[in-house]
């Protein structure tokens, strides 16, 4: 596990079997919560982009599926965990993830609050005040959020707000939860979630490491440390917890042993902002390969058409409709198939079909 890979290097064996993991090839997952369980944690700095993580990765569900898991069920919610980052997780991996991951991200919040001129004393108000407010009215949207902050005097200008949400969130009162009117919702950990269980970090690193790998595998440490944002030798540490369980595919690369053969690639397909198949390694050259720069640029990750395992163009979605920005011209048979995949964004994306 202490080899290194070349970053560059593209193998089709290795992208097969990551977007295997993916669930983006072979059988795909019958629900949002199947989704979260396998890639662990979905980023969701764009709201719209976690929503269609879970669409490419099944087949027939819709947004409201999704808003359904968050609302009714409470099966899944949102919150700052991987690199001090918007995720979206199962309940269940709530607590031990946010007890693993997110203690060394607080001295940043802070550092920006204060940059952003707001008073160790103000963001103390404000977290105890965002508490207060949802005990006693209950889930709040950002913007009820924002009118208690400017009702209370305190910051509620630019990035003042998320940063102070963010605060409470880190201390881990407060996740996005549930939907309402087309915005979610800021609920109390302990009434939306209820007590966290025992914590026992040493079960958590091999849980990390498990859940991981069959998400990402195959993958190095270097990959499960700068998808977390741990300490590679906090992750090395976690791989090391199952060696039992791993197969050393060289170079540094594991995999939980035992996994099927590697499934063969997709269908052409349509992938949302942010999608998680652009976030779980180290580097993604073997999917964006020499797009790097169309796909992401100032930590924006747009829509991605993936052809063959590898980003062709991207996408943009405006009045319901889809529209496909292949980087070179694609023969019409594949053309066709996004066509037919826009058509399902589109179904998926629908408020009447919610």
């Amino acid at each position: 596990m202490n080899g290194q890979r070349d970053p560059g290097h593209v193998d089709g064996d290795l992208v097969r079997a990551r977007l295997g993991a993916q669930l983006l090839a072979g059988e795909p997952a019958r629900t949002p919560e199947e989704v979260v369980d396998r890639i662990l944690a979905v980023q969701a700095q764009d709201p719209r982009g976690a929503r269609l993580a879970g669409r490419a990765r099944t087949t027939g569900l819709s947004a409201s599926d999704v808003d359904r898991a968050f609302t009714l069920d409470r099966s899944i919610v949102i919150t700052w965990l991987n690199r001090g980052t918007l995720h979206l997780v199962r309940r269940d991996d709530y607590f031990w993830l946010h007890e693993l991951l997110v203690a060394r991200f607080l001295p940043w919040t802070n550092r920006r609050l204060h940059e952003l001129g707001v008073s160790a004393d103000q963001a103390e108000r404000a977290v105890d005040l965002i508490v207060r407010s949802i005990e006693r009215d209950g889930p709040l949207t950002r913007a009820e959020v924002t009118q208690r902050l400017v009702e209370a005097g305190l910051p509620a200008q630019g990035q003042a707000v998320p940063h102070q949400v963010g605060l409470a969130s880190f201390r881990g009162l407060i996740v996005r939860g549930p939907m309402r009117g087309g915005q979610q919702c800021y609920a109390l950990v302990r009434d939306w979630l209820g007590e966290p269980p025992p914590f026992d970090r040493d079960r958590a690193l091999a849980e990390l490491a498990r859940r991981y790998l069959a998400g990402h595998g195959p993958a190095t440490e270097r990959d499960l440390a700068y998808w977390t944002g741990l300490p590679i030798g906090v992750a090395r540490t976690a791989l090391r917890s199952i060696s039992p369980e791993l197969a050393d595919l060289g170079d540094g690369l594991v995999d939980l042993a035992g996994r099927p053969t590697s499934p063969k690639l997709p269908p052409p397909r349509l992938l949302g902002p942010f999608d998680p198949v652009l976030h779980g390694w180290a580097s993604r050259e073997p999917i964006v390969g020499r797009h790097g720069s169309l796909v992401t640029s100032n930590g924006l990750f747009r829509p991605t058409l993936l052809v063959g395992g590898r980003a062709v163009g991207t996408w943009g979605l405006a009045a319901g409709r889809v529209t496909l920005e292949p980087f070179e011209e694609m023969p019409e048979d594949v053309l066709a198939a996004l066509q037919t995949d826009a058509r399902d964004v589109e179904r998926y994306t629908n408020p009447a079909e919610r």
